[in-house]
């Protein structure tokens, strides 16, 4: 697979994922000026906005590692620009990640971390 096939795997696998703990899909890949947003789901009352990682090496620290301050300050502009059309002005939001590795026997192992990147208003 190219890295565009392996970034799509990962995301459909994060959302199956996601969407087998109770989350629902509100949407994917939203873009605006600000940047794109993997996913957006539903948890119960809460808008939850999900940047999908994968990568096959853990060098330089992996796929956490990766969302380094620049790309943080990209996703939680781009939150609030989604929260500010779409969602009532009290509403409950988060930024989680879930990264991903290769497992074994071509699967992925997937780890969701909650509540990842702090969201201010």
């Amino acid at each position: 697979m190219n890295r565009r096939e392996l970034g799509a795997h990962a995301e459909a696998a994060a959302l199956a994922y996601l969407q087998q703990r109770g989350l629902r899909c509100v949407r994917q890949n939203y873009r605006c000026r600000w940047g794109e947003i993997d996913l957006i789901m539903q948890d119960a009352q809460t808008t939850v906005f999900v940047e999908v990682r994968f990568r096959s090496r853990a060098d330089f620290g992996g796929a956490l590692a990766s969302i380094d301050r620049r790309k943080q300050n990209r996703l939680v502009r781009t939150a609030q620009h989604f929260l500010q059309r779409s969602a009532p002005a009290d509403a409950s939001a988060r930024i989680d990640v879930v990264h991903c590795a290769p497992g074994s026997g071509g699967a992925l192992r997937l780890n969701w971390i909650a509540n990842a990147i702090e969201l201010s208003s």
